[in-house]
């Protein structure tokens, strides 16, 4: 197979596309797959007005059956061409997701979550018989269970969402407004255009800058609008030759963000490793200094071999920390101090000093 080109729309059978791209050549697929509504007749508003629902041919199935073997033959190819350590981003309503996630399980990814996309503004269900539709679902898989690696950049969310732990539920709006696109006759171009903040959200998570997006289901490019934005790379497959010069008007017209203002929160997790010992070799302390307890109330002694001493007891800075404290587990780190002319500071700060210097 021919090297993996990428900022294009590839026109075409999402199938038949995929076989042509190369094994493990892309770090996440957004997918946002025919809903297969099997809509049973028009439906009107109260004032006998017909709403634009989706039923287009592109989303009409003969049967569950053939839904469900497109299904398994386009995710069996963006299984094939995910990197070993990528992901996979597969978005549904309630008519579809549930025998998409039995398909993603049963082709050997491995669920990490399941992510509800909460509608500030749906659409109301005008027949009054059911509860209004509100939110749609989003897995999020790796590629396999064996998967020791997967990008998750967990404190950019944090951040980005005022220092709070980013949950699975996300309140966002609708596409609306101007970034809703019109035909010539100022019609929706597309009946499921998604939000552009939903894909920034997506992307934001499980990517990096200058990493391959594929969305197998391109319509009017928000996947390629949202990575060019943000430095990512994108391939997109649409058969719709309409949608497809659509979005890229919309992509060309995109002014992507400058490289230095796309890093994002670095995870302690990824950074290097750093043994307390580390921070006497370097002589930040040395045998014999004091470290204390966060009210300082208690002082142990630094010995040579980077283990700290208080009375009889001796251990890690986790393993005194966690005795002193009468606790199963104690991150020394954060517990230990040392004094300086403006009083205590932690030793954490001494290993971002170590740390700085290995980079």
């Amino acid at each position: 197979m021919s090297e993996l080109k990428t900022d294009v729309i590839h026109r075409g059978d999402c199938i038949e596309v995929l076989r042509s791209l190369p094994d493990a050549s892309v770090d996440m697929v957004f997918a946002d797959p025919p809903y297969n509504l099997q809509l049973g007749g028009d439906l009107l508003r109260p004032d006998n007005s017909k709403v634009d629902a989706v039923d287009d041919d592109w989303d009409k199935f003969a049967s569950f059956a053939d839904y469900d073997a497109f299904s398994r033959a386009w995710l069996t190819e963006c299984r094939r061409v995910l990197k070993p350590e990528g992901s996979i981003w597969v978005i549904g309503s309630y008519h579809n997701v549930f025998r998409l996630g039995a398909a993603i399980q049963d082709l050997g990814f491995w669920v990490l979550n399941d992510i509800i996309w909460r509608k500030s503004n749906p659409m109301p269900n005008f027949k009054g018989t059911r509860f209004t539709n509100a939110h749609e679902t989003l897995i999020w898989a790796a590629r396999s269970r064996e998967q020791k690696r997967y990008t998750f950049n967990y404190d950019a969310l944090k951040a980005f969402n005022e220092d709070t732990q980013m949950r699975s539920d996300w309140t966002l709006a609708l596409c609306t407004g101007e970034e809703r696109l019109k035909d010539d006759e100022g019609k929706k171009a597309h009946p499921t255009q998604k939000p552009e903040a939903l894909l920034h959200r997506v992307l934001l998570a499980a990517t990096r800058p200058g990493d391959v997006v594929l969305d197998p289901f391109f319509g009017t490019g928000t996947t390629g609008a949202a990575a060019k934005r943000l430095g990512r790379r994108f391939v997109g497959i649409e058969r719709d030759e309409g949608y497809a010069k659509l979005a890229e008007k919309r992509i060309k017209a995109v002014v992507p963000a400058a490289p230095e203002d796309l890093a994002v929160m670095g995870s302690k997790r990824a950074e290097p490793k750093v043994p307390f010992g580390a921070l006497v070799e370097a002589g930040l302390l040395r045998p014999g200094d004091r470290l204390y307890c966060p009210k300082g109330e208690r002082e142990a002694r630094v010995r040579a071999d980077g283990s700290l001493a208080y009375g009889d007891l001796t251990g890690s800075i986790h393993k005194l920390g966690a005795l002193l404290e009468n606790a199963p587990a104690c991150n020394g780190w954060t517990y230990w101090r040392f004094k300086t002319d403006q009083g205590l500071r932690s030793i954490d700060a001494l290993r971002a000093e170590i740390r700085a210097g290995m980079q």
